[in-house]
């Protein structure tokens, strides 16, 4: 097996082979642009590595000193030369692009006596080289930490008063190498190793090694980089930006990477290497005054600036070094940039014609672009100390006054015109006016998926839960953490996009929907085969969605729409009531409150289709729970305190996710779904008389059966065809479940017998699939996913095995039954771009999710759908 491909033998197609360094050294050497000579050992040979105790093998090490031979002959350069000895750097290269994960050396090949031959033409560039390689080597090699290295050279600046890297003199250089040296001893009981070979294979094996290094490793997570893909070895001459002050190095974008701005965009250092550049050791320069004091160099940089980004299609990210006023290039990859930078370079690049819009559309992270549609702190303010850190449940940036009660938040923000956070060990749908309210939702307990986590997403709010750190106190109206106390009233800030909470206000910087991601957005609507819908439980939602340019709305949560004071209290008449008859009064009021909830959001859809959820879940929710409140509506409806208690424990159930709620309470109580319909109705009949053309989507929960779909199906068309009746008129309607039953799932095509659409609830299937409760998860799935036991967690990407098995069976019976059956996802993963692309292969005709989820699936959406996705 060839291990090792010369730069000149390759090319930027190679990159799984090769790495992305590698590939595009190849590249540019075909190009003809001045690279220095080099080759690349190969990502096999890094999985051999791995497969042979992490050693060398001997085909590898005699493949090497064979590409040794061949660049010593094509430089005429040779290691340990006593004239003009052969140096060169060891960089590692991935085929996905890792920056500063894994390791580089640079000057392999100085020695003792070495640097007497380098000397010759400038002892202080000679001695200069050789303190890099030696803290480099130590460092990677033998894990000796940076800062001893770095303690020397500071120690020398002060002693000598010097205030830059630049005013260490050949004398001092000298004495620092000889200290370096020592540190070997006294650190890693060692010597440098004199032999530039052995340099050279130890570099080697430390590069290949670092792929497994603790930084790397999380790196791939955070980016989702595969752990199996191995990393290439690039072996390359040395060119010196540090030999003198007609030498420098530098990096250059050819595109603001925070603004996409088409400008070159860059930094560089006279008399340094790269790493003085990275590190931060000494202030560069803005490339632009490179032209005042190079221009050759500028404007020959430039154009293969310009050459390369016309060639790769794509902004690029260059590394390049001036010898004695000669430019070189040691690096073009494409480069990292801000999510709004990515909109903008996608876009602008089309319009150049350089790409086509299925390009711009794959080359955007889905996920990037929530990013752009909340506000963000100012990142000096982030410099701060983090307080605490939990789950990022919904992106944005938000600082308010800590409230622990939904109560106390909405009187604050009410009375006292604050902005409140809502601070929580969790939360209920009886928090929603304090939800509401609440700049930011923080809770101690809990998952992605709780309660909190959902509503804060569906308003787009910022939310972060899972905070295990915090301890909350209700009783004293204090959180802590540690040893820091938060007490009711104090301002905290909550980054939901990290996930961590600071103390005080920090600076925030404003989001808006720009042109460019409009025109991305356009793009991705015509390329993609499903609709994005929203969940929308208010106007104020289906408003916010409808700015995002929502296909229409996938799912009402009517019971969202009971909890403000005065719906709570008619609900609570409702379920507290002995019989049927004790029920109408309830029923008519809250009728008349549903009609106009209906009314409002029909009118918004302007034709769009909305599907209306009817009530899901268990009544237990709308209850009082402690004995302040029981105490407050026993008052308000006229009954005894001990009285309401006995009811609400008669109504008490063991495992109320799995009891009493969804379509089963349309069986014991059919007046409430009849008053829901009803509302809907009504309000479709009054807005087609107003000249819009509605066409109703009811969506009944919980289904298990055809048997059971079909008798609330019955009261639901009963109900309907009553009022037409008594109003001679007529109307377009359909009427779905929400497929969130196994059961349902495995009998889909007898179900869909008796129903127009399924909407797949996934939160609910993948916990009865998995037997997790969804706000409980939070104890140990962190675990599973360590341990690996989970690929991630099934509430916020969708089980592909389990989950996905029974949605692909769902929607093979629907369609065998019904072959037109529009399919739908409304639960969590419906934004989840990962869970899209399986939905694009199992056919489902929407996904519908929380209003600043649109953009996001849009593009996930379009992305799925083309080709090579």
């Amino acid at each position: 097996m060839k291990q090792i491909y010369f730069f000149s033998e390759g090319n930027k197609d190679m990159r799984d082979l090769l790495g992305g360094k590698g590939a595009n050294l190849a590249e540019m050497t075909r190009l003809n642009l001045p690279v220095p000579t080099g080759f690349t050992i190969t990502t096999e040979a890094c999985h051999s590595y791995q497969q042979n105790s992490h050693q060398l093998s001997e085909a590898l090490q005699l493949e090497i000193d064979h590409a040794l031979d061949r660049l010593s002959s094509s430089t005429g350069k040779k290691f340990n030369d006593k004239f003009d000895p052969l140096l060169i750097s060891v960089r590692s290269g991935a085929a996905i692009s890792m920056p500063g994960m894994m390791d580089t050396i640079l000057n392999i090949g100085l020695n003792d006596d070495s640097v007497i031959a380098l000397a010759k033409n400038n002892d202080r560039f000679a001695y200069d080289s050789y303190r890099r390689l030696l803290a480099m080597f130590g460092n990677v090699v033998y894990g000796i930490s940076e800062e001893i290295f770095d303690n020397v050279l500071s120690e020398t600046k002060e002693i000598n008063n010097y205030q830059s890297d630049l005013e260490l003199t050949t004398a001092d250089l000298k004495n620092i190498v000889t200290k370096f040296k020592q540190i070997y001893q006294d650190v890693a009981g060692k010597d440098f190793p004199q032999d530039p070979k052995k340099q050279l294979l130890s570099a080697v094996d430390s590069v290949f090694s670092s792929w497994d290094n603790n930084r790397a490793r999380v790196y791939r997570r955070q980016n989702n980089i595969p752990e199996t893909l191995g990393t290439a070895v690039n072996i390359q001459t040395m060119v010196f930006g540090n030999s003198g002050e007609d030498s420098g190095t530098g990096v250059a974008f050819t595109r603001n990477p925070a603004t996409g701005t088409k400008n070159l965009f860059g930094e560089y250092l006279l008399n340094a290497q790269g790493e003085d550049v990275v590190s931060g050791v000494r202030t560069p320069e803005s490339i632009t005054t490179l032209q005042e004091s190079m221009p050759e160099i500028y404007d020959q940089f430039a154009k293969i600036a310009e050459k390369l980004e016309a060639h790769y299609r794509d902004m690029q990210d260059l590394e390049f070094t001036i010898e004695h006023k000669k430019l070189y290039l040691l690096q073009a990859r494409a480069g990292k940039r801000t999510p709004g930078a990515a909109v903008k370079i996608a876009v602008d690049l089309v319009n150049e014609g350089l790409i086509d819009k299925n390009t711009a559309i794959k080359r955007i992270d889905p996920e990037s672009i929530s990013v752009m549609l909340h506000s963000e702190f100012a990142q000096k303010a982030l410099e701060q100390h983090i307080l605490a850190t939990g789950l990022p449940a919904s992106p944005g940036a938000a600082s308010g006054q800590v409230y622990f009660t939904a109560e106390t938040a909405k009187n604050a923000h009410d009375k006292e015109h604050q902005k409140v956070i809502l601070l929580r060990q969790d939360t209920s749908p009886e928090d929603i006016e304090g939800m509401v309210v609440s700049e930011a939702i923080v809770t101690s307990r809990g998952g992605m998926t709780s309660h909190a986590a959902v509503v804060a997403r569906g308003m787009g709010s910022t939310g972060v839960v899972g905070a295990h750190a915090l301890q909350v106190d209700y009783a004293n109206k204090t959180a802590t953490i540690e040893d820091c106390v938060i007490n009711e009233g104090d301002w905290i800030s909550v980054d939901g996009t990290s996930g961590h909470l600071y103390l005080g206000q920090l600076e925030t910087t404003d989001a808006i929907i720009n042109d460019d991601l409009a025109t991305l957005l356009d793009w991705a609507k015509e390329i993609s085969h499903m609709g994005v819908y929203t969940n929308a439980d208010t106007p104020e939602d289906f408003k916010r969605a409808l700015k995002f340019d929502a296909d229409g709305i996938g799912l009402t949560r009517t019971e969202h729409m009971f909890f403000k004071p005065k719906r709570l209290l008619q609900m609570r008449r409702l379920i507290l009531a002995k019989n049927a008859k004790g029920r109408i009064d309830p029923l008519e009021k809250i009728l008349l409150l549903q009609e106009n909830d209906f009314y409002e959001l029909y009118k918004l859809s302007a034709g769009k289709s909305v599907t209306v959820r009817l009530l899901d879940p268990p009544l237990h929710e709308f209850l009082p729970h402690d004995d302040k409140e029981i105490e407050l509506v026993a008052k308000e409806i006229n009954t005894t305190k001990d009285a309401l208690k006995a009811r609400i424990d008669s109504l008490k159930e063991l495992n109320p996710m799995l009891g009493h709620r969804g379509d089963r309470l349309a069986v014991t109580y059919p007046d409430i779904y009849q008053m829901q319909v009803t509302a809907i109705v009504n309000a479709v009949i009054r807005l087609n008389q107003e000249g819009f053309d509605i066409k109703p989507h009811i969506m009944i929960p919980l289904t298990n059966s055809k048997t059971e779909m079909k008798w609330v199906r019955d009261v639901v068309v009963e109900t309907i065809d009553k009022i037409l009746t008594n109003k001679n008129t007529t109307l377009e309607y359909k009427i779905g479940t929400m497929m969130e039953m196994p059961r349902a799932c495995v009998t889909a095509d007898k179900i869909a017998e008796v129903s127009d659409f399924f909407s797949f609830g996934t939160n609910d299937l993948t916990q009865l699939t998995f037997g997790y409760s969804r706000d409980d998860v939070g104890s140990f799935m962190p675990e599973y996913i360590a341990q690996k036991i989970l690929p991630n967690d099934p509430f916020q990407s969708v089980d592909i095995e389990g989950v996905g098995e029974l949605m692909r069976m769902a929607v093979n019976g629907g369609r065998n039954t019904n072959p037109e059956l529009p399919i739908g996802v409304c639960g969590e993963v419906g934004g989840d771009p990962k869970s899209i692309q399986f939905f694009e292969k199992i056919g489902i005709s929407y996904v519908s999710c929380s209003p600043f989820r649109i953009p996001v699936a849009r593009i996930a959406a379009a992305q799925a759908a083309l080709p090579n996705n």
